[in-house]
């Protein structure tokens, strides 16, 4: 059974490192509700995410954040620092929820698997986000930003209640993007 719980506790982490690359503050604010109405168990060293004061502050920085991006020259201010944010938060998410593992597993798992995943999403996000502010000179950006904080909050809530499915959800997140990076190279190759 401890492996089991485990297991779930490493996909719940994943689940949320994926929703952090969306954004950065919202996956966080989910993971902080989560622990303070004890609806998961998290990590002794961070029980202080599920305190009220914890709540308050992620939710105002929630709410900046959504904000932000909706403003057109401030969401590709915001892109630029959220890179580092969401891998350093996608490294937090993961600590914080695995659970009953040596602390050096947890700590590598986090840094790969939780920062990783975070990195990677934040990065493909920031260059749609990049691409539509050139291609559309921004006009399609606050559809990008809605459908944005919809995936985040879509993955943050079932990497919560339903962490087997928000992996599997991490895994076509991948999938798409290694397609989409093959079909780029394969029309890069052809022009040379």
């Amino acid at each position: 059974m401890e492996t089991f719980e485990v297991l779930i506790s490493i996909f719940l982490g994943i689940g949320l490192a994926a929703a952090v690359g969306f954004r950065v503050f919202l996956p966080l604010l989910i993971l902080s509700l989560a622990g303070y109405y004890d609806v998961i168990s998290l990590n002794e060293s961070w029980q202080w995410i599920g305190s009220i004061t914890a709540v308050i502050t992620l939710g105002v920085a929630t709410l900046i954040e959504i904000f932000g991006y909706y403003i057109p020259w401030f969401d590709n201010l915001l892109d630029t620092i959220a890179l580092p944010l969401a891998t350093l938060a996608g490294t937090a998410v993961m600590v914080a929820t695995i659970t009953n593992l040596d602390p050096v597993i947890t700590w590598a798992l986090a840094i790969i698997a939780g920062g990783g995943t975070a990195a990677a999403i934040k990065g493909n996000a920031s260059a749609a986000r990049l691409t539509s502010s050139t291609t559309t000179a921004g006009f399609a950006n606050p559809i990008l930003t809605t459908v944005e904080t919809g995936i985040s909050t879509l993955m943050s809530i079932l990497s919560i209640f339903v962490p087997i499915i928000a992996f599997i959800l991490v895994l076509v997140l991948f999938f798409i993007i290694f397609r989409f990076y093959k079909k780029l190279r394969k029309k890069r190759l052809s022009k040379t």
